[in-house]
């Protein structure tokens, strides 16, 4: 009779700094483990510190808070399946991101991250010392290597444990999702398995840490890169595998194969997890926002409703005498549309007043930005009131592209606590839009159908801070600003690269000046959700003081 070994795959959403509590998440999936007859629980990279922890996790007292909540673990879960979870390890004075294997009441075995990688979101070498790479663990007789996230991207590692024995290799992740990010990871890891001939676990965490949004999409595959289980993308989810002993190695039974939803519904329910989760992380139950009528703040409007139900969402308009008829006519519709409540205070007695102050000020100077810009700052000033007084987080509804070229007020439209659109191009709001509209999911708290008015897609976006106005007055058209900044920002491209791509150079130009001198904006605004690999905050880090241009 061939040998057994049944593995669960905790695919969890861990809270950074909430140690007891990932601590109790971890007993209680030790106990489904228990109840399944697993030989092992299997749960992800930094687990019991939550990840990213960034410098948190250079405390002393919090390491000593992490270890001794593992050691604790060992002791309460020495009856039942083994336990593999991430968390810190020092040696010798040294940090180390660490996997930890217990069973029977103590460690039985810590692995050491090897590769710690040092771009895009992450810093690691800033916090932990890299380990060497070794052998294999045991558990009830099966051999088991652990390369720990990074290391599985580097086919070092793992060719290192199948020479030293390892007989199914179980990677645990902490990796954030960025469009394509799925398919990237697959690859990768079929080309692990290929070498080495073993089957491939690979267990990812889920849930939104500040910008950061971990998409599960947990793996089994088995020798020859075949695909034996496939969990969910942006659920959490507990699996049951059970491995069998053949002449030609291990094998995992066929599971579940959860379907990987195409980009633009991907994008949606990160950006809805996000922010959902950034609440309920810091300590928020109730959101408000500035509903002009506009693409932007309706998609948000949406995204709450969808993360937090409509019952949790408070809108306002906030009209001046710029105001069109038909935007109070679209936020009216849109916030009923959702369910959500909507509130009207108009400015134009607020705006009034801060003129006649500042009158004495400003006497013998024209009318022109200025006092534009202090009708958002209105509107800014009084959704902060009513996010103090009655402990709503407010969100910011600035896209991508506006972010990019400093189309926003500070202090303005840009107040907020958290910003789900941030890393999201205009012309993608305007697919985004669609497609909310004509799908509707299980995990959306907000309702079926078209939650945003038909007019709202189409009409010409505007800020309305004067008489006719328009986006386009100030920036070339969005399909043409997009295309650019996509060059200039996600692909580093040179002004002669986009030039050569049949771009007006001095378009570009202006573009790539308006990019670099809105950056101090983009130090001072909201976190917002991670989309791709050039988010505005750690994955494009520029200097606010910076005079260089391209010259090409």
């Amino acid at each position: 009779m061939s040998r057994t070994f049944r593995l669960t795959l905790a695919q969890l959403n861990p809270v950074v700094g909430d140690i007891a509590g990932n601590a109790a998440k971890a007993r209680a999936a030790w106990a489904e483990a228990k109840a399944a007859g697993a030989d092992m629980l299997a749960l992800t990279e930094m687990f019991i510190t939550g990840y990213q922890t960034q410098d948190l996790i250079l405390k002393p007292a919090f390491q000593k808070a992490a270890l001794a909540a593992i050691d604790a673990l060992a002791r309460d879960c020495a009856d039942g399946p083994a336990i593999g979870i991430g968390g810190p390890a020092l040696r010798d004075g040294r940090l180390y991101n660490a996997y930890h294997v217990l069973q029977g009441g103590k460690a039985v075995a810590c692995v050491l991250k090897h590769h710690l990688p040092n771009d895009a979101v992450f810093d690691e070498r800033r916090l932990f010392a890299s380990g060497d790479v070794h052998g294999p663990y045991v558990v009830n007789g099966v051999r088991i290597g652990s390369p720990i996230c990074e290391d599985a991207w580097h086919a070092d590692v793992a060719e290192t444990l199948a020479e030293t024995g390892a007989e199914i290799l179980l990677v645990p992740n902490g990796s954030p999702y960025h469009r394509g990010k799925p398919n990237l990871r697959l690859n990768l890891m079929v080309s692990r398995v290929v070498e080495t001939g073993l089957p491939l676990i690979y267990l990812n965490m889920v849930g939104g840490q500040d910008d950061q949004v971990f998409d599960g999409s947990s793996m089994v595959l088995n020798p020859g890169g075949h695909l034996a289980v496939q969990m969910p993308q942006f659920e959490e989810s507990v699996t049951h595998v059970t491995f069998h002993e053949t002449d030609e190695g291990w094998q995992a039974e066929k599971g579940e194969i959860a379907p990987i939803p195409p980009i633009g519904e991907a994008d949606y329910r990160a950006c809805v997890l996000a922010l959902g989760d950034y609440m309920r992380k810091t300590g928020f139950s109730k959101a408000v926002l500035g509903l002009s009528g506009g693409i932007d703040s309706a998609i948000v409007a949406a995204m709450a409703c969808d993360a937090l139900g409509p019952e949790n969402v408070r809108c306002v308009m906030l009209p001046s005498a710029f105001t069109s008829a038909h935007s109070l006519e679209d936020a009216q519709a849109c916030a009923r549309a959702l369910g959500a409540r909507i509130d009207t205070l108009p400015i134009g007695a607020v705006q009034e007043a801060a003129l006649a102050t500042l009158s004495p000020l400003f006497a013998g100077t024209e009318s022109g930005i200025t006092e534009e810009n202090l009708q958002s700052r209105i509107r800014g000033l009084l959704l902060m009131a009513l996010s103090n007084k009655f402990g709503e987080m407010l969100l910011t509804t600035g896209n991508k592209s506006e972010m990019a070229v400093g189309y926003c007020t500070i202090y303005g439209d840009m107040n907020g606590g958290y910003n789900p659109v941030k890393d999201m191009y205009k012309t993608r709001m305007f697919l985004t839009a669609r497609w909310r509209n004509e799908n509707h999911r299980p995990w959306m708290k907000g309702p079926a159908g078209e939650v945003i008015p038909e007019r709202i897609i189409t009409k010409p976006p505007s800020a309305e801070l004067r008489e006719n106005q328009t986006d386009q007055d100030s920036l070339p058209p969005y399909e043409v600003l997009d295309a650019i900044l996509e060059g200039l920002v996600e692909r580093e491209a040179s002004v002669e690269d986009l030039v050569a791509e049949g771009f007006d150079r001095a378009t570009v130009k202006k573009v790539e000046h308006l990019l670099y001198i809105a950056e101090y904006k983009r130090f001072q605004s909201a976190p917002g959700t991670r989309l791709t690999q050039k988010a505005f905050w750690l994955d494009r880090r520029y200097p606010i003081a910076n005079r260089w241009r391209d010259a090409t």
